[in-house]
């Protein structure tokens, strides 16, 4: 839904293979590998997106793959971690804007969710929800991965929605942790059918739906 983000800071496995010799840092190649899986695992998931298909898109050559990611599977992962880094700040930009009240940041998040949509054409959705899809294709260690990623967007969530609360936008008895977890499960479906429909119907009409369902303050 947005740009891709940049490699994971973590440590990284041992290099295997040969160097790429294409005049950039091993840390440069090593970023616009993750950056072309984020773009193409966005847009096509893991089964559709063969080696190949990774290398036509960076011009690197296999060897340099290999160097940096001893196979597919460690690749993804790291693909995994950048996209979930990346949209957790992006929430946190969001969620934490101090010169909007609390639902009204929930609003901007989805408002530029939308935007993002749109002007991918409709071509990428979220990562985490598009491998969330393919669950067979998926190791143990990924699968809870991509669980881990959703429950700290829950989290982020479920904090705004108790601002909300403080301030006396929703009910008392608010139950922001339960709230945040229906969201994110209806707001991928709602991604995955704007995308089948190529409009952002779809995740506006949901929004709308989650809005009203919302216990108000009295």
């Amino acid at each position: 839904m947005a740009p891709a983000p940049t490699a994971s800071t973590g440590a990284a496995p041992k290099a295997r293979g040969r160097p790429a010799r294409s005049g950039l840092s091993a840390g440069q190649v090593r970023e616009q590998l993750v950056r072309a899986g984020v773009a193409l695992l966005t847009e096509r998931g893991i089964s559709a997106t063969p080696l190949d298909d990774v290398l036509a898109a960076t011009g690197l050559p296999k060897g340099s793959f290999y160097h940096h990611f001893g196979s597919k599977e460690a690749w993804v992962s790291e693909a995994i971690t950048a996209y979930g880094l990346y949209f957790e700040r992006k929430l946190q930009r969001h969620f934490d804007d101090p010169t909007l009240p609390p639902l009204q940041r929930l609003q901007a998040f989805v408002d530029d969710a939308c935007a993002g949509v749109a002007h991918h054409r409709f071509q990428r959705g979220c990562l985490v929800g598009n491998l969330g899809q393919e669950v067979s294709q998926l190791s143990e260690a990924q699968r809870q991965q991509l669980e881990a990623i959703l429950q700290r967007w829950e989290a982020l969530l479920a904090d705004c929605l108790r601002l909300a609360v403080a301030a006396g936008h929703l009910h008392p008895q608010t139950d922001a942790a339960g709230l945040a977890h229906a969201f994110w499960i209806g707001w991928e479906g709602a991604i995955l059918r704007a995308r089948l429909s190529r409009s952002t119907a779809p995740m506006t009409g949901f929004f709308q739906f989650f809005q009203a369902g919302l216990p108000r303050a009295s």
